[in-house]
């Protein structure tokens, strides 16, 4: 397992429960993409098939599906209010959320914090272990 990758330093962040990341906002349309082990876990523990909670999505590898939303809100299907119906199986992108890695051009896998979550500066300062473990979560649902 490649071990190298970059993460912001001193920053801290504690989950407010606004919900701002589970739907679209005035700025941006919210695109909630799962891998194929993210819809499965969620299906079963749904009860539901896949087709009922997201579609196929192209061009967007390793992700192969888009969670559906809310008409007229632009909501997550499963937001229940401001909690998430499926929180134990959440997908690869809502468990990283408010950060999302990327690899830029000198290819080491970075993580970048968004700046539109309210939780950003707040609680505790994560340090390098937070982000290792979800670098490792990443990078097991994406070596299968």
């Amino acid at each position: 397992m490649k071990t190298g990758f970059g993460y912001p330093k001193g920053v801290c962040f504690r989950c407010t429960r606004c919900a701002l990341c589970c739907g679209d906002t005035k700025n941006r349309t919210r695109h909630i993409l799962l891998l194929i082990e993210d819809a499965l876990k969620i299906s079963k523990a749904a009860l539901r098939p896949i087709e009922t909670f997201a579609t196929v999505t192209w061009g967007r590898e390793p992700y192969v599906y888009e969670m559906r939303k809310t008409q007229g809100e632009g909501k997550c299907i499963f937001l229940q209010g401001t909690d998430c119906g499926i929180y134990a199986v959440r997908p690869l992108v809502c468990r990283f959320y408010p950060f999302e890695l990327a690899t830029p051009n000198n290819g080491k896998p970075c993580f970048f914090g968004t700046g539109e979550c309210p939780g950003l500066g707040k609680g505790k300062r994560l340090e390098r272990q937070y982000f290792k473990n979800l670098f490792k979560r990443a990078y097991a649902q994406l070596s299968k």
